[in-house]
């Protein structure tokens, strides 16, 4: 992999930095990227090879440095926050919904002692499970083998996120409690997902020219729908047209081209409540590039 240092950033008549750029194989974070992926968004100084995995590797990953500019879980953040600095654009945030937890079990149930299927250790969706109810006992699987897991009964429950959240009762599951609207009551704002960082090695400049692409390149995906949602359809999981419009609307909107006062304040709370909680090993602030 190139490694790209601040002595490398490009000035007239260097030579293009080329970056590794890590996101999930998902239709929200395709229509995000559309742009940059497709060359409807150039940059004179970067070159960006995209590579895709699910989020619980990138996260993974992302402890070791390994890719340039990545999607991590704000939850992983926590551990990164040394290495990477976040963007100030791509974020999803679940305003009144999120993660669901799902059961064979109508309606509320405790889940103290129960078998819980999770997507991973460092997501956002494991840790406000935690927020809600700790004495749990994880089980991890692959995101898109959680609901098959409780449906065969290996799991008492599970969280479902990405697709899955509009899927599970098609499977004859059902919600015990949605993590995003349990987060909202709690506290009054959105619960902040994931986003993308950059390795604090790129410097300033790398940094901030790849923050503008990533903003451009979402801005574009809202300004030609169309056109991205029929390129973000190969990733959607068998989704219908209308519903992976639905999900993506959800999770690429005014709070992914920005976070905002108050999706700065989300993601400081998500963090501090996680170390208030003890499922977090010390206080973290999150530091956004300029």
């Amino acid at each position: 992999m190139t490694r790209t240092s601040v002595e490398r950033i490009p000035r007239a008549g260097d030579e293009v930095v080329e970056l590794k750029l890590a996101h999930s194989p998902d239709s929200d974070d395709a229509f995000m990227f559309y742009a940059l992926a497709t060359n409807k968004i150039r940059s004179e100084s970067l070159r960006f090879t995209h590579v895709l995995d699910d989020i619980q590797t990138l996260n993974e990953k992302a402890r070791e440095a390994f890719y340039d500019v990545t999607a991590i879980s704000f939850h992983a953040y926590a551990y990164l926050a040394d290495f990477y600095v976040l963007l100030p654009s791509g974020a999803s945030f679940g305003d009144g919904y999120g993660p669901i937890l799902v059961s064979h079990a109508s309606g509320a149930e405790s889940l103290r002692g129960k078998r819980v299927a999770v997507p991973g250790k460092m997501t956002t969706a494991y840790l406000a499970l935690l927020l809600y109810e700790r004495d749990i006992e994880p089980l991890v699987v692959p995101f898109d083998e959680i609901i098959p897991t409780v449906v065969s009964g290996a799991a008492d429950a599970g969280v479902v996120i990405h697709e899955g959240q509009l899927t599970y009762n098609l499977e004859g599951l059902n919600k015990v409690v949605d993590l995003g609207e349990w987060w909202q009551e709690e506290t009054g704002l959105p619960l902040p997902l994931g986003g993308n960082a950059a390795r604090r090695a790129l410097g300033p400049r790398v940094i901030r020219e790849s923050a503008r692409l990533l903003r451009e390149s979402i801005q574009y995906g809202l300004d030609h729908r169309e056109e991205a949602l029929l390129y973000a359809m190969q990733f959607s999981r068998g989704l219908d047209s209308p519903t992976a419009d639905r999900f993506i609307a959800m999770y690429v909107n005014d709070w992914t081209l920005d976070y905002g006062e108050r999706g700065r304040q989300a993601v400081q709370l998500l963090l501090d409540r996680g170390f208030e909680a003890g499922v977090l090993p010390k206080r973290v602030e999150a530091e956004f590039a300029d």
